[in-house]
């Protein structure tokens, strides 16, 4: 279980988690949403233990921040396509990931064969396409076989059977009881997968509602893409069509 309370957070003058509050359930998938810049990969940051709030109580497993160092919890991390060193291969750069999480050698070898990469375990990281690089994050989160883990956009550059390929992964990860938060902005993976919704929108939790008290809040042929729009209505720093006032 994930529980953030009152959580804040600055960098330099600009706050960009004002308070934020929520729960992931155990064995459960919930998705954080919002606009580029609401404040999703500073809080799944928080949550990794990758930075510290400056208020407010993040809580894995029942153990603090405070605590992690003398009781670590098992998170698994995944935070982007663009942390791998490129001249590392695939499994290089899973075994150096497994060795920072005390995990032993032949958990790279499941990995690789987890994530659909143990034909090109050896080729560069440098040479693969966003998708391949997406697995790869996605496998050193997977390390251990974590109880907790989060990812940040982990769909994107995945084309078709990729994107399949990520829905029946995070369904056995929950059928097998692990807690999933996950940043996405693919609405349709949401509506079909996920068990929770939590939207942010500069910097504060906008909702938390369940899949389906989300997707009620919508209409039309696409009631997910009509709740989230009225929901982050006011809360989008950019604007097509309008004359700068």
């Amino acid at each position: 279980m994930i529980s953030v309370t009152g959580v804040s957070k600055r960098f330099g003058g600009r706050t960009v988690v004002r308070e934020a509050s929520f729960e992931v359930p155990s064995g459960t998938l919930t998705y954080l949403l919002g606009p580029n810049g609401a404040g999703k990969t500073t809080l799944l940051r928080m949550v990794a233990g990758l930075v510290r709030p400056e208020s407010g109580e993040v809580v894995v497993d029942g153990i603090g921040l405070a605590d992690r160092r003398r009781r670590a919890p098992s998170v698994g991390v995944g935070l982007g396509p663009f942390s791998c060193n490129p001249t590392h291969t695939a499994e290089q750069h899973l075994r150096w990931q497994a060795r920072l999480r005390g995990v032993g050698d032949s958990e790279v070898v499941r990995v690789l064969r987890r994530v659909g990469l143990r034909d090109v375990a050896g080729r560069r990281v440098g040479g693969f396409s966003l998708g391949m690089s997406q697995r790869l994050v996605i496998g050193s989160a997977l390390l251990g076989a974590p109880h907790v883990v989060v990812l940040d956009e982990p769909g994107t550059g995945l084309d078709v059977d990729g994107v399949l390929w990520l829905r029946d992964l995070l369904a056995e990860l929950t059928a097998a009881g692990t807690t999933l938060l996950v940043a996405s902005h693919d609405l349709t993976e949401v509506e079909a997968t996920a068990c929770r919704v939590v939207v942010m929108g500069r910097g504060r939790v906008l909702a938390d509602n369940s899949r389906d008290e989300f997707v009620a809040q919508g209409g039309g042929p696409r009631p997910a893409e009509a709740a989230y729009i009225e929901i982050t209505r006011g809360s989008v720093d950019h604007a097509v069509g309008e004359e700068a006032g």
